[in-house]
């Protein structure tokens, strides 16, 4: 049975939030690079999206976070409820309000959910059941 270190896991969650605000930074000036302001503008808005939901989600998760496993399993699926929530409508509101280039704005999402996949991999026990450093 594995043991949840809540002080971890709560730096592990808001890191892969900072992460994703800079690689939604990234993403930004990597499209201004390319493509010019417009696909610099949208990029961001995507990358914001995708960060967006993720600080309404950790946010939700730790703000009463406790070391009983029920408590913590319902607080994630509320949190991923409202991280849809949020990032649905926020992709609602910009697609009907800003002239975005759809790729750009695409990639910059899509980029920052690479930040979880890294933290994932980082976060797994190493073969043996010891955690990596």
């Amino acid at each position: 049975m594995l043991a949840i270190d809540l002080p971890h896991a709560r730096r592990l969650a808001f890191g892969v939030v900072l992460g994703q605000a800079g690689v939604t930074l990234i993403a930004a000036l990597a499209g201004w690079g390319i493509a010019g302001r417009g696909a610099a503008w949208s990029a961001l808005l995507g990358g914001g999206i995708a960060t967006a939901g993720s600080v309404a989600m950790v946010a939700l998760v730790f703000a009463g976070a406790t070391a009983r496993a029920p408590r913590i399993v319902a607080a994630f699926y509320t949190g991923e409820a409202v991280k849809l929530a949020v990032v649905v409508t926020l992709f609602v509101v910009v697609l009907r309000t800003v002239r975005v280039v759809p790729l750009a704005m695409l990639a910059g999402f899509a980029a920052t959910y690479l930040v979880y996949w890294i933290a994932l991999v980082g976060a797994l026990p190493a073969t043996g059941g010891r955690r990596r450093s």
